[in-house]
């Protein structure tokens, strides 16, 4: 059981991925993280001496910090913080506790900068990789939408990120989606993040015998597609319906709906 003002993987791990998780910071020093450079998903590196930039970067935001074993260094940032205002909480065990807990972890080196940016025009790969990055590997990004032809020439002149298009270097691998991609080269194996995976692979490739729920997001992505003329706008919206799938997924699909029961109207 977690300590005071401590909380365990596994109470950290229901939070990760939906819009209740605290900022993660790992405050590992750099010899630490060299011996086993992978990060809690969410979370973004950050120095313990730089209190005056964390808590800049914080704005007020509820954490967890996140240190090798969980004791000295993220306790001492944790009590820092808290002076300061901020609701701190340490992860217990620190990483080698999520490791050994055998959770999703991401590894750095397969992270990018935070701008990204693929065709205008999102309907189901394209809305559901930038939910996945911002809920599980940098709630930071940021995402441009321009026209295919130019994605190319963007990504060189803005140091962005191309996803989701001919020739980028994240896109569908034989019979893999794009999100599929993601799932596996950033760590995030999980049963609940499998299974969406299943749902937007089957909806994106036009292969709804994979998952019966394929057809109904393939009709909610076109839908907001015709609702929405700016991408940036349908992106925040499409947040929602992926935070909902995620949610479903990890805990709701062995509910059903039959009201009135027996009804024959």
């Amino acid at each position: 059981m977690a300590a005071f003002n401590e909380i365990s993987p596994s109470q950290l791990m229901r939070l990760i991925g939906t819009v209740d998780c605290p900022a993660i910071i790992d405050v590992c020093v750099a010899e630490d993280f060299a011996e086993d450079p992978h990060l809690v998903p969410s979370a973004f590196r950050h120095s313990h001496r730089d209190i005056d930039g964390l808590l800049a970067r914080l704005a007020g935001q509820q954490c967890v910090v996140v240190c090798q074993k969980g004791l000295k260094l993220s306790h001492g940032v944790a009590a820092l913080l808290r002076s300061h205002g901020i609701p701190a909480q340490v992860l217990s065990g620190g990483n080698y506790a999520w490791r050994d807990a055998g959770l999703p972890r991401v590894p750095a080196a397969a992270i990018p900068g935070s701008l990204w940016v693929t065709r205008h025009r999102p309907k189901i790969d394209r809305i559901a990789c930038p939910w996945l990055i911002r809920r599980f590997v940098d709630p930071a990004a940021r995402f441009m939408f321009v026209p295919p032809a130019t994605v190319a020439d963007v990504a060189v002149k803005f140091d962005a990120t191309p996803f989701d298009g001919d020739q980028a270097p994240w896109t569908h691998d034989g019979p893999l989606c794009t999100f599929d991609v993601m799932v596996r080269d950033f760590g995030l194996r999980h049963p609940a993040l499998d299974t969406l995976a299943t749902v937007v692979r089957a909806a994106d490739t036009d292969q709804h015998d994979l998952a019966p729920q394929a057809a109904g997001l393939l009709a909610i992505s076109v839908g907001l597609s015709r609702m929405y003329r700016n991408d940036p706008a349908q992106l925040e919206a499409g947040m929602l319906i992926y935070d909902a799938l995620y949610r479903w997924a990890r805990d709701g699909q062995d509910e059903g709906h039959d009201w009135p029961t027996g009804s024959t109207a």
